[in-house]
């Protein structure tokens, strides 16, 4: 007969005792009441962690994908725990600007376009998308480096199994300024 929520003025203990029970299910709620952000997760809850980089790892990325991601393996600062970051940046593609030209023998001829040139002077000039590959030069062994989430909530982002964390900063200049050229590492 009765199916559902049960209705009416005196159903309130029945609705607040079910929904009390039933909360536990949603894993969110529960790793919340429970403190396990705390407990187990290697951040202690924070949202970013200072470590040194015990060495560069490749992780080979998930099918269908084929690829070897630049990792690092980093034994944070606060408790010692040892955790794998990615050594990439944040934004995953920069536009680069290419002039072609015809040479005189008709071959193609192909130059970067600096920023600072008018581009007004170049008549074929085109835009292509590619991957900020070469942060991981940035980073060495020994060096202090900042670590933040990967933007999952603790769970592994995209192909790359098993690292949920991703640097930020390496020797406290921050990695996308060192890979546009904004800054340099110091030296020490």
């Amino acid at each position: 007969m009765g199916k559902g929520k049960p209705r009416g003025l005196n159903a309130a203990r029945k609705l607040r005792n079910h929904r009390r029970e039933e909360r536990w299910a949603d894993l969110s709620f529960k790793k919340r009441l429970l403190g396990t952000a705390y407990k187990s997760s290697p951040f202690g809850g924070s949202s970013h962690a200072k470590g040194i980089v015990l060495e560069k790892v490749g992780v080979e990325a998930k099918q269908p994908n084929s690829a070897i991601r630049k990792c690092v393996k980093v034994q944070l600062i606060k408790n010692g725990k040892k955790v794998t970051a990615f050594g990439g940046l944040p934004i995953p593609f920069v536009f680069i600007t290419i002039f072609v030209s015809l040479t005189a023998n008709g071959e193609i001829g192909c130059r970067e376009i600096s920023q600072r040139a008018p581009r007004h002077q170049f008549a074929n000039f085109y835009r292509f998308l590619v991957p900020n590959d070469g942060c991981l030069n940035f980073v060495d062994e020994n060096d202090e480096v900042l670590l933040a989430g990967f933007g999952r909530k603790g769970k592994a982002k995209g192909d790359i199994p098993g690292v949920r964390f991703k640097v930020v900063k390496v020797s406290g200049v921050g990695l996308s300024a060192l890979w546009k050229e904004k800054k340099e590492k110091p030296r020490s």
